[in-house]
């Protein structure tokens, strides 16, 4: 009996949208962190490295203690002989990974954003009862204490539609501006 309903209860539980959005989350959030390893590791460290002279941040590094005093050219040469080290490039490209992401996150964020379109206000809360109203109602249905009507808020256009409007509008007028000058 209880196990029949652990299983239903997990079941429901992965039929929820919230588990599967979160699962899709994470697997793509597990592919974007390999590319942008690799934006960082192969794309802009190099130049940065070149522009002050020719260092690889991945192997910026400083030996704590063992190597008996060894001068090492890589991390893993300095680790293969023992030597403990602190893998400040390694560190720094962590960084810098970690700005890319937050940067693409905040964009997604805000091109969602104005995305979305903002609804008509409708409804409001009974000061005296809380409970939903019509916004233009004067008396609450539900306890009859006289309320004051309040005016509908409009739905409003996303950001982004507008954008394109606005978009549209500019290419009309700069293509009958081109239509005018190969006509002459």
């Amino acid at each position: 009996m209880i196990k029949s309903n652990f299983l239903k209860d997990f079941r429901a539980f992965i039929e929820r949208g919230n588990a599967i959005d979160m699962a899709v989350g994470i697997i793509v959030g597990s592919v974007m962190t390999s590319v942008v390893n690799s934006l960082v590791k192969d794309i802009i460290m190099p130049p940065i490295g070149l522009l002050i002279g020719g260092v690889d941040f991945s192997q910026f590094f400083v030996v704590l203690s063992g190597g008996n005093g060894q001068h090492f050219n890589t991390v893993e040469a300095a680790q293969a002989a023992g030597a403990t080290t602190m893998n400040i490039g390694l560190f720094l490209n962590s960084i810098v990974s970690f700005l890319i992401t937050m940067f693409a996150v905040f964009l997604v964020v805000k091109i969602v954003g104005k995305m979305r379109s903002k609804k008509a206000v409708t409804t409001r809360t009974c000061p005296y009862c809380t409970s939903e109203i019509s916004v233009a109602a004067c008396r609450c249905p539900h306890c009859c204490s006289d309320v004051k009507p309040e005016k509908v808020i409009p739905a409003e256009e996303s950001e982004l539609s507008k954008d394109i409007k606005g978009f549209t509008k500019m290419a009309k007028g700069k293509l009958k501006k081109i239509a005018k000058i190969t006509k002459k």
